[in-house]
């Protein structure tokens, strides 16, 4: 994980470094907002889902990159993502990311016999790949057409003190999900819709691993994510994502007497994105994450305000 680490921070530096010499690469060619925000994976996309939209603001010709830092706080935990997107003739996209998962309440799974660190924190790197197969959001959008992407997300957790749970519930700590996703921007009225398919068995996203030993649960499952934004200015976007998420965990903690102890929600969020100028994007947002280990919270829901920076050239 300490060489991953030093990947993602290389990256991250290479972005800049693009950024810093916009010139050389893209000429801030597309629409203000129309190649979405970092996700807190990194693809290009809402706050939680990715679009078929290609990151950076390279337009057919060009090569560009962006480069986001996101924080998001709820009732117990926080979570501190960055990281960094390379788009390149607005056909391929490649993106890296970090995940740093303030698991403080886990420290509750020591009275189950587990010894967990005070403090711990939960890490996961995210390396992702998206190549759009058809469509053009921007060129397409007088018609039905939508744009289509297909991508890959590789992640890799290091769970820390947290490891011997997951080994416990027999969940994996790399996996990789895909998804393909279709974006319809309808450029007269100010709206964009989009919709994604991930085939995957992360428990919240991979931080709590991949699959479990429940029968079924190791295996992956189709779930659907939705966006629907409105432009209420050129430089200022309104929207909703909700985000289905598979539930591997519930059925083995109800198995050892748990209740519903490791019961996952659905996420979803409402947000605002404002772009003050061409190369930069601030986006904020109300997440409700649902309840995540409901056993050591106290069946608190976890929603919360969610901030994030981008730059992109």
């Amino acid at each position: 994980m300490k060489k991953q680490h030093g990947l993602i921070c290389s990256l991250t530096l290479l972005a800049a470094g693009a950024l810093g010499a916009g010139h050389a690469w893209a000429d801030t060619g597309k629409l203000l907002l129309t190649g979405g925000v970092s996700t807190v994976e990194g693809p290009a996309g809402g706050g939680i889902t990715p679009w078929a939209v290609i990151g950076s603001n390279a337009a057919a010709d060009e090569v560009g990159a962006s480069a986001s830092i996101s924080r998001l706080k709820t009732k117990d935990y926080g979570l501190t993502s960055y990281g960094a997107a390379f788009g390149f003739r607005e056909r391929f996209e490649l993106s890296v990311g970090e995940q740093d998962f303030n698991a403080g309440p886990a420290v509750a799974l020591n009275g189950l016999g587990f010894s967990v660190a005070n403090g711990q924190h939960i890490k996961m790197t995210v390396l992702g790949a998206k190549v759009r197969v058809a469509g053009d959001a921007v060129l397409d959008s007088d018609t039905l057409m939508p744009q289509i992407a297909v991508g890959l997300e590789y992640k890799s957790t290091d769970a820390g003190t947290i490891r011997p749970v997951l080994d416990f519930l027999h969940a994996k700590t790399t996996g990789t999900d895909l998804y393909a996703s279709a974006t319809k921007l309808l450029l007269a009225q100010g709206i964009l819709l989009n919709a994604t398919l991930r085939y995957t068995n992360a428990n919240q996203g991979g931080l709590l691993g991949f699959g479990s030993a429940a029968p079924g649960r190791d295996s992956r499952s189709l779930q659907p994510e939705f966006s629907v934004a409105y432009l209420l200015s050129k430089n200022v976007v309104v929207g909703a994502e909700y985000r289905f998420m598979p539930n591997n965990l519930e059925a083995l903690g109800r198995a050892a007497g748990l209740g519903n102890a490791l019961h996952q929600d659905n996420w979803k969020d409402l947000f605002v994105a404002w772009a003050p100028s061409k190369n930069v994007s601030v986006t904020a947002a109300y997440v409700d994450l649902g309840q995540v280990v409901p056993g050591v919270t106290g069946n608190r829901r976890q929603s919360g305000l969610f901030l994030s920076t981008q730059i992109a050239f």
